[in-house]
């Protein structure tokens, strides 16, 4: 008898409820995607953003990266050798003209002119002898000539007597010489004793000490530097302009910039100078653009970065569209624009500020002529041609062709089908 049990046969998979679970999600997934293409309404507008033709102002501008410097300034140096014995002010401290800064150990300069008085003296009191000496030898001169009147002398007592008094004359004269050469050997002592009191040369604040109380100083190599004082009143920025920009800038033209930390706060000036000597750096060339702005209240300190924008162009309270817009309309601005700073009446609104060579940057003095994509009011939009005027790489001036208010497509919607009317549920 055959006790093997049969075969078992594979189980078959519960499609029914998983089919499900997949099948459920992938229908409303699909139905919510057909339902606007086969039940909604179509949106013409939908797949544009629009912009607002607004008033404003505009600037095409240069920017570049710089630093602050006080505009006058002198490092105060040592001219005698010594070590240095005190001291008298501090980074931050203002003095005046003639302030005492430092001191150096003046011993050795003090000893120097005590020799040279000594020494001076000295030689003053032998003058004394040789005018002495001078003045016998011409009595007797005298004397000899009065006894060859009367033949009661010989012809070589008067020889000898003339001789003397033109040597005591002579040795007189150079007497005379050696006290004017001590003089000044004394003068030059006193002016290195005083040069051992280290005075300011000009009012203005202390910058920076780079000598130590203690040191010793050598001026016979070179003259070291023992602190800078600057006159903050006035600073000077220094800028350095790629040499891809530097054409568009000209002498008394106006610029501003911003530092970090100052809370959107503009410094104004015009450009001063412009130096033709470029600096190369990483192989790029970049220009030297310098200009004072005053400093009052002593915000500005020195090496503060600052943010310059040089504006080439700008006008205010003009109408205004988006760069973008004319990027829609299939009319990229070129590279040249309108000089002009125009104006018209009404209150003015947002300020654009480009960068480097802005789009349509102002330069020669024709309109430019745009393309834009204008909402009809009907469900559509139209192209319509414009004049423009000033512009940056954020938006331009519109001289002619819109009206304040008016809307410009100045972009396509993401997933809006590229521009294509939308279709909206019919609910």
């Amino acid at each position: 008898m055959n006790t093997t049990p049969p075969p078992r046969r594979p189980a078959r998979p519960n499609w029914g409820r998983r089919g499900l679970l997949i099948l459920v999600p992938a229908l409303l997934a699909g139905g919510w995607y057909a339902w606007p293409k086969l039940f909604g309404t179509r949106d013409p507008l939908g797949g544009y953003q629009f912009a607002a033709v607004q008033r404003g102002d505009v600037e095409d501008v240069v920017t570049a990266t710089g630093t602050l410097q006080p505009r006058d300034y002198v490092d105060v140096g040592a001219q005698v050798s010594g070590q240095l014995r005190k001291i008298h002010v501090e980074v931050g401290d203002t003095v005046k003209a003639g302030d005492l800064l430092a001191e150096i150990d003046p011993t050795v300069y003090r000893a120097r002119v005590d020799a040279s008085r000594a020494q001076l003296k000295n030689l003053r009191a032998q003058l004394k002898d040789r005018e002495a000496q001078l003045t016998l030898a011409q009595i007797q001169l005298r004397r000899q000539r009065a006894l060859m009147a009367e033949d009661a002398t010989t012809k070589e007592s008067l020889q000898t007597a003339e001789a003397s008094a033109q040597s005591a004359d002579a040795q007189l004269e150079a007497l005379r010489a050696q006290i004017e050469q001590i003089e000044s050997t004394l003068r030059a002592d006193e002016a290195n004793l005083q040069y051992a009191r280290i005075l300011s040369p000009m009012a203005g604040t202390v910058v920076s000490i780079t000598a130590r109380q203690g040191q010793t100083l050598n001026t016979n190599q070179q003259a070291p530097v023992v602190m800078r004082i600057a006159d903050l009143s006035t600073m000077t920025v220094q800028t350095q302009v790629s040499e891809a920009d530097v054409s568009r800038l000209k002498l008394g033209m106006d610029a501003y910039f911003t530092t970090l930390g100052g809370s959107g706060k503009r410094w104004e000036g015009k450009l001063e100078k412009i130096e033709p000597t470029p600096t190369v750096t990483n192989n790029v060339v970049l220009y030297n653009a310098l200009f004072d702005v005053p400093n009052p209240d002593g915000r500005l300190m020195t090496q503060m970065t600052a943010q310059v924008f040089f504006i080439v162009a700008q006008a205010q309270d003009v109408l205004l569209v988006p760069m973008a817009a004319l990027a829609q309309g299939a009319a990229r601005a070129p590279q040249a624009a309108a000089p002009a700073t125009a104006s018209n009446s009404g209150a003015g609104a947002s300020r654009g500020m480009g960068q480097g060579r802005g789009a349509g940057a102002a330069a020669s003095g024709a309109p430019r002529q745009g393309t834009v994509k204008v909402d009809d009011g009907r469900g559509g939009v139209t192209e319509r041609k414009v004049e423009l005027g000033v512009s940056n790489r954020v938006q331009a001036q519109v001289l002619s062709g819109l009206a304040e208010g008016e809307r410009v497509v100045s972009g396509l919607v993401v997933g809006g089908g590229n521009g294509r009317p939308q279709m909206t549920p019919r609910l």
